[in-house]
């Protein structure tokens, strides 16, 4: 596999009702550093809901994009759902948590899906967009960089599998869907590298 694209976001306007968001993002030429909050430059403006250690990432493959441009009837170019990096060949809704891409001295694990929303809606420009997405099964993946270091199109990207329980990303909102309301499902996710979030919210419903 291979990084065919780096996107950043600056802060803008949105027809959203929820301030000004970094989820327009555009490419822009390599070298770009990857910190453990993210890449260098990239802003995230909602703090609540986006950024922090356990989605410092956003990543689509180009399986995707393709999908997507199918199903919406419109160019999908790369930043167009708000992601940081796009890969060659990756489909992401196979991704698990755990799951390690490795780009250069950048190592970077799965954590998490991307959860629509109202900026994600208004960008789309359709009521039914954050219904459709959820239906697609194809949200991306979150991750949290285990290795900092700088990344440039062209770079190979390798991809070594969690070796214990996987639970998909597409697992993972489906779960968020019915508001984790799966005791299995939690307890299985209290034993993998989970967001923090999640791993609180288990302790919480299951009372550990």
């Amino acid at each position: 596999m291979e990084l065919l694209s780096i996107q950043i976001g600056k802060p803008e306007k949105t027809p959203a009702k929820t301030g000004p968001t970094g989820h327009f993002k555009k490419p822009v030429d390599g070298p770009v550093a990857i910190h453990s909050l993210g890449l260098e430059g990239d802003a995230i403006c909602d703090l609540k809901n986006h950024g922090g250690v356990d989605q410092a990432v956003y990543l689509f493959g180009t399986p995707d994009l393709e999908w997507w441009t199918k199903e919406l009837g419109r160019d999908t170019l790369p930043g167009f759902f708000g992601e940081n990096l796009v890969i060659s060949d990756l489909d992401t809704s196979s991704l698990a948590m755990g799951d390690i891409l490795t780009i250069g001295d950048v190592t970077l694990q799965i954590t998490a899906p991307r959860i629509p929303c109202a900026t994600y809606a208004a960008h789309i420009g359709d009521g039914r967009a954050i219904k459709q997405f959820y239906a697609a099964e194809r949200p991306g993946a979150y991750a949290r960089v285990l290795q900092e270091g700088s990344v440039s199109r062209g770079m190979k990207v390798d991809l070594t599998l969690y070796d214990g329980d996987r639970i998909t990303v597409v697992d993972y909102m489906r779960a968020y869907r019915t508001k984790f309301k799966d005791d299995d499902f939690l307890q299985r996710a209290l034993a993998l590298p989970a967001p923090q979030k999640l791993h609180a919210i288990a302790k919480e419903r299951l009372d550990v």
